[in-house]
């Protein structure tokens, strides 16, 4: 009877540490809207050169964050080596959850980085991060017939904005062309995490969880909301 009593406060202990552990993880205390006034402030320090990642990500926040994580904003962005979202918007170790992808396109795998990050972090803030120039985007725009491989793979799923900027623009520039098509991209993407999660589609039905879009100019160092 002892060790019967023994073995259950031994797995109650175990439950209650599990259960103490994820609770620290799901939430980061603030709104959607004061997590996206975060990462535009930190904006405007990157525009300002006044970045403090390094303030934010030595032993002292390393060790901090260890035991667990509390990321504000869930940022999907392309993989553009000069939109690295950390840098841009001055957040270090433990801030932001970040899902790189040509194209910032969601394709299975990136909605289940999404969704776990959502709905066991808590965090109430998903930024769709499109930029001008996207080389992915001009490829889809530029590509001539059936595109194959795996590249194909991300211009087909940037075809229907290509498609809604040509029927919008007839006319237009290549370089217009491509600008219009990285707006419509972004905001065909926010739209496809509710239509494509159940998650995140009740999330945001509950009030929970902020989908926004923005676009990066890579001459300015500017975030547009979109």
């Amino acid at each position: 009877m002892e060790k019967q009593i023994g073995f259950f406060l031994a797995w109650a202990a175990v439950l209650l540490t599990w259960t103490l552990g994820f609770a620290s993880e799901i939430s980061p205390g603030i709104t959607a809207d004061e997590a996206l006034k975060k990462l535009l402030d930190g904006n405007q320090n990157f525009l300002a050169s006044r970045l403090t990642i390094g303030d934010f990500s030595g032993p002292d926040t390393r060790r901090a964050v260890a035991a667990g994580q509390k990321p504000y904003a869930i940022i999907l962005s392309c993989s553009d080596s000069r939109v690295p979202p950390e840098i841009i918007f001055n957040k270090g170790l433990g801030e932001i959850f970040v899902v790189r992808v040509a194209g910032n396109i969601p394709d299975p795998i990136v909605l289940g980085s999404i969704e776990y990050a959502a709905e066991h972090f808590g965090s109430p803030l998903i930024l769709v991060l499109g930029h001008n120039r996207c080389g992915a985007v001009s490829a889809a725009v530029n590509a001539r017939g059936r595109p194959h491989g795996n590249i194909g793979a991300i211009i087909e799923k940037i075809a229907p904005a290509v498609k809604k900027a040509r029927e919008d623009a007839r006319g237009a520039t290549n370089a217009d062309l491509v600008e219009l098509a990285v707006n419509n991209n972004i905001k065909l993407v926010a739209k496809s995490l509710v239509d494509q999660s159940p998650v995140i589609r009740s999330l945001v039905g509950e009030g929970k969880l902020k989908i926004v879009g923005a676009k990066y100019d890579l001459d300015s160092g500017t975030v547009e909301i979109l």
